[in-house]
């Protein structure tokens, strides 16, 4: 069964993209400004959500990739049949992007990598198949029912109070090492899985102010990651392009 819920939410995707465009080089940041004039007044943040906004039954399952609980372990013929996942689309997208394929096309695929690398970063966006990553998982948040993949989806974004600009600042000011810009989406999804791993992760006494200071750090370094990791992305195809 598809996950329908919309990773990360328009804001989430929407700083994802603005702290990847931040990090464009310049050569990748004139490529993509100049793929994205084929749409005018469109920029990398304006087209974050395009790909929730155009979904189909054919491309629903690009958007995450369920694990058998208990591991976190990719085997692409169990969890990612006919490349059917978040994982092989991702590849699928950024090959077509790094290619010689007709602008229209690669705006496509432009479209579709800005979003997905987005949510190949929201945990339960590689979380488990029973509970059809924390969907089934019920909850009350914020005075009223919800579900375990909402929460991570838009209610702990909420909960920070912060436009995007600020909290763009908040995100860029977060360390890691560039060891953590390994592109491999397949460990991409294996760290979202192992997250939603962890103890305390599913909540057994609903959303306590606990359990939003412990994994709203957790949730920041995600979108931090995956700005990074997406710039990173795009300028390397950039680099291969010359």
């Amino acid at each position: 069964m598809a996950v329908r819920a919309f990773a990360w939410g328009a804001q989430g995707h929407e700083v994802i993209a603005s702290l990847a465009w931040q990090g464009l080089q310049p050569k990748a940041r004139q490529e993509v400004a100049r793929v994205l004039a084929l749409e005018p007044g469109q920029t990398l943040e304006s087209i974050a959500t395009w790909a929730d906004e155009h979904r189909s039954a054919s491309t629903g399952v690009w958007h995450y990739v369920n694990f058998p609980r208990g591991t976190c372990r990719y085997e692409p013929q169990r969890d990612c049949p006919e490349g059917k996942c978040v994982v092989a689309a991702i590849e699928r997208q950024r090959a077509l992007w790094a290619s010689n394929a007709s602008d229209a096309t690669r705006l496509k695929a432009l479209k579709y990598l800005v979003h997905l690398v987005g949510d190949v970063h929201q945990p339960l966006h590689a979380g488990y198949q029973d509970d059809r990553g924390g969907n089934r998982f019920q909850l009350r948040a914020f005075m009223r029912a919800s579900n375990l993949h909402a929460l991570w989806d838009s209610g702990l974004l909420r909960h920070q109070a912060l436009d995007n600009a600020a909290l763009v600042a908040v995100l860029q000011a977060l360390p890691f090492s560039n060891k953590r810009l390994d592109l491999d989406v397949v460990q991409m999804a294996q760290e979202s899985c192992r997250l939603v791993a962890l103890a305390g992760f599913y909540p057994t006494e609903g959303v306590s102010d606990a359990y939003f200071e412990r994994f709203s750090p957790v949730m920041r370094q995600r979108l931090a990651l995956a700005g990074a990791r997406l710039a990173a992305m795009l300028n390397a195809a950039s680099a291969n392009a010359e």
